[in-house]
């Protein structure tokens, strides 16, 4: 299979930019939040979370203090390092491990419940979002949820109308539901609900996939 070494969304975040990423502006913050608690909904407390990618450990502490069992993991040193902080500032108990979504260390079905959120998009191959939803099948007891980008959005639109007109394109790459159902599919998940920020807007979806058998 293809591989792409160092693409932007695996090398990018040094201190400056892991400090940009954990402080969302309020009104995004917010809505992503909203779009997190819709799907925990779903997860029983009593499972056991992995938050892959962590970045800066919003989504972790935000978990955590709803009574989730939360371990922590990320790429990036800088991000592992604010996360390491934020978690001891809000004296929670999370481990925070530095993994590679496309090589876990952790054993089969580790974890009941892992949620990967903003990463899928930084996914520049096929290849590589295969194997990272092999890896995220493998390691998952019960539960994926997986955040994407919808390319049916008013703002996957003016994207790739700014490029054709010769723009820069986004380094931000949507992906259809079918093909993400596919990867899914192949490694004995099917979809339970997929989730959007708002519906044919905004690009930003999360998808909640249940083991099959």
């Amino acid at each position: 299979m293809q591989q792409v070494v160092g693409y932007r969304g695996k090398i990018k975040y040094d201190i400056p930019m892991a400090l940009a990423y954990k402080d969302r502006p309020p009104r995004q913050q917010a809505a992503e939040i909203a779009l997190i608690d819709r799907v925990f909904r779903l997860v029983p407390k009593t499972h056991r979370i992995l938050d892959l990618p962590c970045g800066g450990g919003r989504v972790s502490v935000y978990l955590a203090r709803n009574s989730y069992q939360v371990s922590c993991a990320d790429h990036s040193e800088a991000m592992l390092e604010i996360a390491r902080r934020c978690v001891r500032e809000n004296r929670l108990e999370c481990p925070v491990d530095q993994q590679d979504i496309e090589a876990l260390t952790y054993s089969n079905r580790q974890f009941d419940t892992i949620i990967c959120f903003r990463l899928f998009h930084h996914f520049p191959t096929p290849a590589i979002r295969q194997k990272a939803i092999a890896e995220l099948c493998r390691v998952a007891g019960s539960y994926v949820a997986l955040s994407y980008f919808s390319p049916l959005s008013v703002t996957s639109l003016k994207r790739r109308l700014r490029s054709r007109l010769g723009g820069r394109a986004s380094q931000k790459l949507a992906t259809s539901r079918a093909e993400v159902e596919a990867y899914f599919r192949d490694h004995g998940f099917r979809l339970v609900k997929d989730f959007a920020r708002s519906p044919f807007f905004h690009t930003l979806h999360l998808a909640l996939f249940e083991r099959a058998e």
